[in-house]
This record gives structure tokens, C-alpha cells and sequence, in this order.
């Protein structure tokens, strides 16, 4: 599923980039035009950015004490845009991977609760099937054991011989006493 799922996570980065580039050439072209925007929003970052790249080129290459200029102001208006159409970018692919991130917790979660009550049902039915074995135990014990009931049959086939015995008897007395 990863390998399956990775394709598809490059094609929604593309898109997303695809769909972003005109929201931040809107931006860009926004902070050419707006004195406020380019001068509070765009330079302070550009300027930031060219000092700390110029700086690190010199240490790369030994100058320790190098004084840096600053930008020209179309310069660092330009670099700024660029900056902040790529802060875009990037700002608005972080909050997809962001909520896909969210989606994907919330699904396991979902998937967890649905095996814990799957879980929970399971034990349910395990505990409902404990307390019918041990009813079925108890009927058990409570009944007399096979050999009992052997010996009452036998009993009761006896006592039906026996009465099956006295029955022509008494009645052949029954009968003559009758004739009297």
C-alpha cells in the first residue's frame, strides 16, 4: 500500500504546486505594485535573506570581515516577491500534507474504536457463552448420575413384574368372591 500510495502523494504535490503558482504570482504581482507591501513585507525578508547568503558565500570562502551592502530597493522588492510567492508554495503544500496527516490519524482512530467494539462485543459473547456452559454444568450436576436412573428403571421394571404377579391373583380371588 506505501508503494501504491507514493505515486499518488507525488501527483497531489504537483498539483497542489500546479494550483499554488498563480496564487503566488498574484501575491508577487500584489507586492510589486503596493508601496506598503513592498516596503513592509517584501524588503525586511529579501534583505534578511541576501545577508545571510552573502554572508555564508564569504565564510565559504575565507573573507571573515566583510562588510555586506544591502539590495537596491527593486532588487530586494524583486527577490521579496519571489520569496514570498515560494513561501506560498510551500506554506500551502505543508497544509495539504498537514491534513492529509490529520485525515489519515482520524481513519485510525475510527479503524482502532471499530476494533476495540468488535473487541469488546467478541468478549461479550464469550462471557454470555462462560455463563450457559456453567448453567448446563449445573443442570448437569443436579441430575442423577446414568447409573441411578438405570437402577430406577430396573427398580420400577420390578415392582411392575410384581404388581403385573399379584394382578391375576387378585383378580381371580376378586372373582370368587364374587360367586359367594
Amino acid at each position: 500500500m506505501v508503494v501504491g500510495a507514493f505515486p499518488m502523494a507525488k501527483l497531489l504535490y504537483l498539483g497542489i504546486r500546479q494550483v499554488s503558482k498563480p496564487l503566488a504570482n498574484r501575491i508577487k504581482e500584489t507586492a510589486r505594485r503596493s508601496e506598503f507591501f513592498k516596503t513592509y513585507i517584501c524588503l525586511p525578508p529579501a534583505q534578511l535573506y541576501h545577508w545571510v547568503e552573502m554572508r555564508t558565500k564569504m565564510r565559504i570562502m575565507g573573507f571573515r570581515g566583510t562588510v555586506i551592502k544591502p539590495l537596491n530597493e527593486e532588487a530586494a522588492a524583486e527577490l521579496g516577491a519571489e520569496l514570498l510567492g515560494e513561501a506560498t508554495i510551500f506554506i500551502v503544500g505543508g497544509g495539504c500534507l498537514v491534513l492529509e496527516y490529520w485525515r489519515h490519524q482520524a481513519q485510525q482512530r475510527h479503524k482502532e474504536e471499530e476494533q476495540r467494539a468488535a473487541w469488546d462485543a467478541m468478549r461479550d459473547e464469550v462471557g454470555h457463552l462462560a455463563l450457559a456452559v456453567e448453567a448446563l454444568q449445573a443442570q448437569m450436576q443436579a441430575a442423577p448420575p446414568q447409573g441411578a436412573l438405570e437402577e430406577l428403571k430396573a427398580q420400577v421394571q420390578e415392582v411392575r413384574s410384581q404388581l403385573g404377579a399379584r394382578d391375576p391373583s387378585s383378580t381371580s380371588k376378586a372373582v370368587s368372591t364374587s360367586k359367594e
